[in-house]
């Protein structure tokens, strides 16, 4: 039994409405689903993914309108990367950020791989990644009706980054509680830093991928606006996501028990560095209970909120997707 790659990534925003703006108009992902922090109902959600919210291509944000800026550092998520089909496609997103004013640092080359890391308008830590020689998991599809080009469109999450202070009981958790193996190193943006990591699960490849950076000179993260809040893995279905929980209580893991998000269900558990991990099964997905040429478009609750949704509805600003 082995987890299957990344399943989504879970970011703070403090603004909906300019988030909806960059995620869908700059970079051209699909809102698949307009829906409420399960936790606290009176925000907002949102959802990016491919052409219909394939697992693995799902970068999600909570909106918190009081989210304060944030003062990176260890024991957190620190860099989030999203696939491109090929080397060529960057120059194409290049262009496309100079035209908008994305902040980016140019194409370089990370683990073997184009890249281009940038920040979205609230500092959000992102990198494009070429899928050039990719021969693991597979990418998604991107909408037909981007507002970015279809052909050099993003096609799902790749590797995620985490900073701790102390690597080796990351690593334990990844490769013997988790399914993670390490299968490569390179070296460290930062003069006089230690090697970054590479962990790859399931099939392998641009999808699978968790890369662990070492810095003992850095502070504790204070989260707030453009942070990550969790990485979630991909987990077959209800019964393997089961056997995940034994495995976690056998190694004394804490964890919150069988979550129903109803488009998925999760398990999540703080791994030692206090880095939020979820596992989450593939489906049933979000076009569940929504048209798929229609995703995004209209407030989505979980039945177990329709009773509530007119006392939700009057607490959420307004938020127009459907252009």
């Amino acid at each position: 039994m082995y987890l299957k790659g990344i399943h989504h990534v879970s970011a703070i925003t403090a603004n909906a409405s300019k988030n909806y703006e960059f995620y869908t108009k700059v970079l051209g992902m699909r809102l698949v689903k307009k829906s409420v922090n399960q936790d606290d109902p009176s925000v907002y959600h949102l959802f990016y993914a491919d052409e219909v919210g394939r697992p693995g291509t799902d970068l999600t944000f909570f909106e918190i309108p009081n989210a304060g800026r944030t003062h990176p550092g260890n024991n957190s998520i620190t860099g989030t990367s999203l696939r491109v089909p090929n080397n060529r496609a960057l120059a194409y997103w290049i262009n496309r950020f100079n035209q908008y004013q994305v902040e980016h640092d140019g194409i370089t080359e990370e683990n073997g791989r184009q890249v281009i890391h940038f920040r979205d308008h609230e500092h959000q830590r992102l990198t494009l990644v070429s899928d050039e020689n990719n021969q693991g998991v597979a990418g998604g599809k991107p909408w037909k009706q981007s507002h970015a080009s279809v052909e050099n469109g993003i096609i799902g999450l790749g590797p995620v980054k985490l900073t701790v202070p102390n690597a080796e009981p990351t690593i334990a958790v990844l490769t013997e509680v988790l399914s993670f193996k390490q299968v490569a190193s390179y070296p460290s943006p930062i003069k006089d830093q230690e090697d970054i990591l590479v962990f790859v699960t399931g099939e392998g490849g641009t999808g699978a991928e968790v890369h662990l950076e070492v810095r003992k000179d850095l502070p504790r993260e204070r989260p707030g606006r453009g942070s990550v809040h969790h990485v979630a893995f991909r987990v077959e279905n209800d019964e393997e996501l089961e056997k995940w929980r034994q495995i976690l209580i056998e190694n004394r893991l804490p964890n919150s028990g069988i979550v129903d998000r109803y488009y998925f269900k999760a398990l999540y558990f703080r791994e030692p560095n206090r880095i939020l991990f979820e596992l989450s099964t593939d489906g049933p997905g979000f076009a569940t209970y929504e048209d798929v040429d229609h995703l995004g478009e209209q407030l989505a609750l979980p039945p177990f909120f329709e009773d509530r949704r007119e006392e939700i509805e009057s607490k959420l600003k307004p938020l127009d997707t459907t252009n």
